[in-house]
């Protein structure tokens, strides 16, 4: 059997005064909640578009384009909320997007009988703002929580718990879709999937009751002081919030800032594609029924958040643990990875072994599968730790903002492009675009790991001379 040394194995375990990771786990875990429920606020959109494109008659590159808008909103949000998340803290931050989120989605829901492409864009352009607060605000709140060689495990923890927001609208919009009665009254016919955006807001509300009633900032506002180690504060210095000018000097002119901001920009390309174009492949491509809810969708939308739990925890833990809180060798390796699965995808399509027979149909979304593994793998490394590294409890919430815009500007980017070629050319042009991006990314993630070992180097020859 093989044993650490002890003093490796206390840079693996810390010590914390009692009730104090109880106390963290209750904080983590209804912030964690909090983001799940807002994942459902934004994933019913995708289960809803076979029944718009049907009512409606929007293109692929009209569903794709009110995604854009989404994701651009969303992207702009990140810089301008994470900006404000570190005046107002990631606490204010998460419940005014709740509040944003919970109204859009009923307004959604209710009001979106127009039917018109710029009516639904705008309605989902204004989510895509409000949903922007989350990410800034669970990042600031637990990089306060938190110590560096601990961010990358706990982003694969938080990233089971946000999948299970996902995890939770794969298998709440069959059955809202498939239609409901209270006792002898129908509520919702089958098809009707204005309902999508009705039901998910109320576990919104009630989380963000819970968020607003437990949820502590900091470990000094729970009465745990000096606990948790941050390397951008002066020692004793146990605040979480800064000037909007000192945190966006600081964060803009990170020298790594905006390498992990470009990467980024090809994990949202992949991720968000993949995410939110598939219910449209397997009507399309793999000539599936969903109103028979076949084993084949089942299946598939509830293993992609599954291996991509699995991924995110992985890839935090070798990040934490083998590099020391250095994430980009583990980000350029995975991005590399992914980008070989995406292209042996699209030989496989090109062969013409994917398609509505059983075959097929496996070998379609097995590949779906491995796509959300890896996008989703570099998902919370790069996305959840490295911005907490970066910007530390006073500014993780800019750096978590600049990092973020990038996956939804690379995600308005790349969802019209793709819609717009698969109208033209047919779904067999998917996965090359996926390809590019991702290879791009692991290029990102290389200038990284070089410009570190530089900075570590010029750190190393100042220390020398003091």
């Amino acid at each position: 059997m093989f044993i650490l040394p002890p003093q490796q194995m206390s840079t693996l375990v810390k010590d914390y005064p009692a009730g104090f990771r109880p106390r963290r786990g209750l904080n983590w875990f209804i912030i964690g909640l909090m983001y799940a429920s807002y994942y459902m606020c934004r994933y019913n959109f995708r289960f809803a578009t076979p029944g718009m494109r049907e009512e409606f008659g929007f293109t692929t590159f009209q569903i794709t384009g009110m995604l854009s808008a989404w994701a651009l909103a969303y992207g702009t949000g990140q810089l301008v909320n994470g900006l404000l998340t570190d005046r107002i803290g990631g606490k204010t931050s998460l419940l005014i997007g709740a509040v944003g989120t919970i109204t859009i989605n009923l307004v959604f829901g209710f009001a979106s009988f127009a039917g018109t492409f710029g009516t639904f864009a705008f309605i989902w352009l204004l989510n895509g703002y409000f949903q922007a607060y989350g990410a800034p605000g669970m990042n600031k709140i637990n990089a306060a929580w938190f110590n560096r060689t601990e961010r990358g495990t706990f982003a694969g923890i938080f990233g089971f718990m946000i999948q299970m927001g996902q995890f939770a609208i794969n298998n709440l919009a069959p059955v809202l879709l498939a239609g409901f009665t209270v006792g002898t009254w129908l509520v919702a016919s089958q098809g009707d999937w204005r309902w999508l955006f009705r039901v998910p807001p109320l576990v919104v509300a009630v989380v963000a009751v819970l968020l607003a009633i437990f949820v502590k900032e900091t470990p000094e506002k729970a009465g745990y002081d000096g606990v948790v180690d941050d390397e951008h504060s002066a020692e004793g210095d146990t605040s979480a919030r800064v000037s909007l000018r000192e945190s966006f000097t600081t964060i803009f002119t990170h020298p790594l800032v905006w390498f992990y901001a470009v990467a980024y920009a090809c994990t949202g390309a992949v991720r968000n594609s993949s995410d939110q174009l598939m219910i449209l492949y397997f009507v399309d491509q793999l000539k599936l029924d969903l109103a028979a809810k076949p084993a084949a969708v089942f299946w598939t939308v509830n293993l992609m958040p599954l291996v991509a739990v699995l991924g995110s925890f992985g890839a935090g833990i070798i990040s934490d643990k083998v590099f020391k809180g250095h994430r980009s060798p583990v980000a350029m390796t995975l991005y590399f990875l992914e980008t070989v699965v995406i292209i042996i995808a699209a030989l496989v399509i090109y062969a013409g072994l994917v398609g509505p027979s059983p075959t097929g149909i496996f070998i379609g979304c097995m590949f779906l599968i491995l796509v959300s593994l890896t996008a989703n793998s570099t998902h919370s490394i790069v996305g959840t730790a490295a911005p907490m590294d970066i910007g530390g409890r006073k500014m993780a919430g800019f750096a978590s903002g600049v990092i973020d815009s990038f996956q939804y500007y690379g995600t308005a980017i790349a969802l019209p492009l793709t819609g717009w070629l698969i109208d033209k050319y047919g779904w067999g042009v998917w996965y090359p675009t996926m390809a590019s991006f991702g290879a791009i990314g692991g290029f990102a993630m290389l200038l990284v790991m070089r410009k570190q070992k530089r900075m570590n180097a010029e750190a190393a020859a100042r220390a020398q001379r003091l």
